[in-house]
């Protein structure tokens, strides 16, 4: 069997009850760095082995995992953060155990991008996450696409692109489109940063640095 077991994005404390004891009865937990996973495993006593399993690996070691769950090991998937697969590996594994004929569940849990849309004070009975853009190739074709994107807009972005990316979203949307900034959620400076785009540019533009992890959410086209 494989689990997908999300972890906490920022409060040790946002673990379920379920996802503890998966983790601690699991045969192997993959992880997308052991030493990040380390901390949760040391704060709640999980003694499971643990193996590398992230972006540079995924490949060469998707085989060498499906191949242990074939031969009766339960096997869980963490990511460093929130839920495996989204922005995170994961999606590779779970087609090819699905295709091995692996049974694959998927917990409940903590995912960045639903505080920070739920909080931010924006229609969410409909919207599109969009995660993190390209860098270079294909970054302004998917900014094109965003202006009549009706739905509500949710994207990860690191702290030092953040400005820029609110600019560019300003320069394509809208300098007046509503949106907020979700920042450090669940953590001890945990802020939502809600107003136009240009208001919450110009906000973070004046910050000497801005730290953590980063949710935008944009208001859809009217």
């Amino acid at each position: 069997m494989l689990t997908l077991v999300p972890t906490p994005i920022g409060n040790l404390e946002d673990l379920t009850f379920r996802a503890l004891r998966v983790l601690k009865e699991a045969d192997l937990v993959a992880c997308e760095d052991t030493r990040t996973t380390g901390v949760l495993f040391q704060h709640y006593g999980i003694e499971t082995p643990r193996t590398s399993f992230h972006a540079h690996n995924e490949h060469s070691k998707t085989k060498h995992l499906v191949e242990r769950m074939q031969a009766g090991e339960r096997l869980a998937l963490v990511s460093d953060a929130g839920t495996p697969g989204i922005s995170d590996p994961g999606f590779l594994l779970v087609r090819e155990a699905l295709a091995a004929g692996i049974e694959v569940e998927a917990l409940p849990g903590a995912t960045a991008f639903v505080p920070a849309l739920v909080a931010s004070g924006l229609p969410c009975d409909r919207f599109v996450y969009e995660g993190f853009l390209p860098q270079k190739k294909g970054r302004q074709t998917r900014l094109t696409a965003l202006v009549e994107e009706p739905r509500t807009i949710v994207l990860y972005e690191s702290p030092h692109r953040l400005v820029k990316l609110l600019g560019e979203l300003a320069k394509h949307l809208g300098p007046k489109r509503p949106a907020a900034v979700g920042r450090e959620l669940t953590k001890k400076f945990e802020e939502v940063r809600r107003g136009t785009l240009a208001e919450v540019q110009a906000w973070y533009a004046a910050q000497p640095r801005v730290r953590g992890e980063i949710v935008v959410v944009v208001g859809g086209a009217p």
